[in-house]
């Protein structure tokens, strides 16, 4: 991180950013993905968690200049980060203790296999997965598709809430509340989050294959059995 205090209209202001990719966050790339022209003042904002509207009572403009290299060094670095295959052991969540309580440290093992569970999750992950790689494919075709393939940061995310929700908070499957936990997956570091995801994406490319549901796969002998069936006539002949 680097630091520094600045004059502003109002006083002063401590303003910290990341210096090393292993301090952004999830959410904070996904931020800044999200905003193709980004300002300077944005890309601060974003990095250090202060308003827009704090920093533009900043006195000297040019004292943000100083926060410069490290932006541009972030940037560079940021280029690399799909071409980490390292998987952490662990990760880390502060959960909400809930009633006024102070948020709870968890700390989550990833499995070596990353098997997706409860059903509920794997279907969800398949989906996603399916999607965004078709997606990839028809865009830039099926040829050596893992070599260039790199997910969305949003599909990413979607897809660590699918696999950490039932074991970071210890409760049921739920579909509404996985998309709420995505905000907590939005905290992991990014250098944690992308090679995990990336997992899912490039070791299980045959959960992007179409499945076709038992009902699908019954309805042909269901309708070749009505087919099949005498008709009744329900008129009744009086003698």
């Amino acid at each position: 991180m680097t630091e520094q205090i600045l004059k502003t209209t109002q006083g002063k202001l401590r303003v910290r950013i990341p210096t090393q990719l292993n301090e952004v966050t999830l959410g904070q790339l996904m931020d800044l993905q999200a905003r193709p022209n980004i300002t300077d003042l944005e890309a601060i904002s974003i990095l250090s968690g202060i308003p827009v509207t704090e920093l533009h009572n900043i006195k000297n403009y040019d004292d943000l200049h100083q926060f410069g290299d490290a932006v541009l060094s972030l940037s560079h670095q940021i280029k690399y980060l799909y071409n980490s295959n390292e998987i952490p052991k662990e990760v880390i969540f502060m959960l909400s203790g809930g009633s006024g309580a102070p948020p709870q440290k968890t700390k989550v093992k990833v499995m070596q296999n990353l098997s997706v569970e409860p059903a509920g999750a794997f279907m969800a992950a398949r989906d996603i997965i399916a999607e965004e790689i078709n997606t990839h494919i028809k865009t830039h075709g099926e040829d050596d598709w893992q070599e260039h393939f790199n997910p969305s940061l949003n599909a990413c995310c979607q897809i660590l809430a699918q696999y950490f929700y039932c074991r970071a908070t210890g409760k049921k499957y739920n579909e509404y509340e996985v998309e709420s936990f995505m905000d907590e997956v939005k905290k992991l570091r990014v250098t944690e989050a992308l090679p995990i995801s990336k997992h899912f994406f490039t070791c299980y490319p045959s959960l992007s294959m179409p499945r076709i549901s038992f009902w699908h796969r019954l309805l042909p002998y269901w309708k070749k059995g009505q087919e099949s069936s005498p008709s009744k006539n329900l008129n009744i002949s009086t003698l």
